[in-house]
């Protein structure tokens, strides 16, 4: 009789080898993924859903932000990042899957469509010779004492053992990190910033809406006067009040960057805990119907809106963070810091979500850089990490974490793979310097 408690998966392990491992398949895992097997590498990408994406799909994100400078002249903003980021835009344009520059605040931002977005990486990855594992968990980590070897996963078929030479977690969670006992952070003392459900919003009469709000997708202050008369009146329960809408890449349709999502105890939900992501989930799909439902009855060109589909999940922020070999910080961002190392840059201004009202803080006519050891665990070997999880303070991320830049960070570190397997060195050895060097030569213009 087996014992009570001892029955464990008994289907056959199927063992898996590449040079590069990659897990998690959102912007920074796309990009490491595709640019390493271009350099010849044989590369697995480990994703969670059918599809990739992360937070720009799943999370329905639904912009490309980061790729502009934010300014108050006359001249207007211009683009000054490119590389990878550039030329998944430009196939999503070719496409039609991506709008046109539209203004936020002072800066711009692209709107994308999330389908075409999955099949243009899919395209990317298939072009590139990547192995992609969908829907397909990581659930262990494999270690030889401080050396990650790979990760188990669980898929439909069975479960995997996969071995890379070089292992990149770029689950966003900082999943492969927390596996291994590697030293990581979470927030400011584990306090988060807010996760979102955002929403797309069919019926528009976008032109009625345009004409009465304008051209920023920054919501004026007319709007948040209503909904702050909207609460007021005990007929509506609207928790932020500075909201994002966006016109869409289709007619009649608006991107809707409006929730805020807090427990029933009033703190900001932490996603890394079962019970809040659960909890995100409903309340945030509560939240969406009272917003579509204030839009319907208050704003300009919605009096026919209905809620075309919210994200599979909900958008989250910030969660783990790897502690890095370096750590961007807040004062970076603000001060447009650059660094001999800096292997991507942003113009994103500090966008912080906690409480009613986001709090937006710009870096004007300027870009900061990010440097190579942010993506270098101060403790573990054969591990690079990529997007949302680098080594950033909490203000910091407010910035890092968006599209553009998680495209500039796998393309930095898919070359940085790439070095390391061909090189037989370890991650930690590459001089940040010659990266540069090298994703410069690949079209990354980081001395423009």
């Amino acid at each position: 009789m087996m014992g009570q408690g001892l029955l464990h998966d008994v289907r056959p392990v199927i063992r898996l080898d590449a040079d590069v491992l990659v897990v998690g398949g959102g912007a920074a895992g796309l990009a490491t993924a595709v640019t390493a097997a271009r350099n010849g590498l044989q590369v697995i990408v480990l994703e969670r859903y059918g599809f990739c994406g992360g937070g720009a799909v799943a999370g329905l994100s639904g912009t490309v932000c980061g790729l502009y400078s934010a300014t108050e002249n006359n001249n207007g903003p211009e683009q000054v990042v490119f590389g990878f980021a550039d030329e998944f835009v430009r196939r999503l344009e070719g496409a039609g899957g991506l709008a046109g520059p539209v203004r936020y605040g002072k800066t711009l931002t692209r709107v994308h469509d999330p389908i075409m977005w999955r099949e243009t990486a899919d395209a990317m990855l298939v072009e590139a010779g990547v192995e992609v594992l969908y829907h397909t968990v990581a659930t262990r980590v494999l270690m030889d004492g401080d050396r990650v070897e790979g990760v188990q996963a669980w898929s439909k078929q069975g479960p995997l053992d996969i071995r890379a030479r070089i292992v990149v977690d770029a689950s966003g969670d900082a999943d492969v990190v927390a596996m291994a006992g590697l030293p990581s952070f979470v927030g400011d003392n584990g306090r988060v910033q807010n996760p979102t459900m955002i929403f797309r919003l069919g019926g528009v009469d976008v032109e009625a809406f345009t004409a009465v709000y304008g051209e920023d997708t920054i919501m004026p202050a007319q709007v948040s006067a209503m909904i702050a008369d909207a609460n007021a009146s005990g007929r509506f329960t609207l928790p932020r009040s500075k909201i994002w809408l966006f016109a869409t890449t289709h007619a009649g349709e608006l991107l809707c960057n409006c929730t805020r999502i807090t427990g029933a105890d009033g703190r900001e939900l932490n996603t890394l805990f079962y019970k809040d992501f659960a909890e995100a989930e409903v309340r945030g799909r509560q939240q969406m119907r009272e917003y579509a439902r204030f839009f319907r009855e208050n704003l300009a060109g919605c009096g026919r809106a209905f809620v075309i589909d919210t994200g599979v999940q909900v958008g989250v922020r910030q969660t783990r963070q790897v502690e890095g070999v370096k750590k961007l910080g807040n004062n970076d961002v603000v001060q447009g810091t650059k660094f001999t190392d800096g292997i991507a840059r942003s113009p994103w201004p500090i966008e912080l979500h906690s409480g009613s009202k986001p709090r937006v803080e710009w870096l004007l006519d300027d870009v900061y850089e990010i440097p190579y050891g942010c993506f270098v665990p101060r403790q573990g070997e054969n591990l690079l990490v990529a997007g949302r999880c680098l080594s950033a303070e909490h203000e910091a991320v407010a910035s890092a974490r968006v599209t553009a830049q998680c495209f500039s960070y796998g393309h930095a570190v898919g070359h940085a793979a790439s070095i390391a397997v061909r090189d037989n060195i370890a991650p930690r050895d590459i001089s940040g310097r010659e990266l540069r060097d090298v994703l410069n030569r690949d079209g990354a213009r980081l001395d423009a």
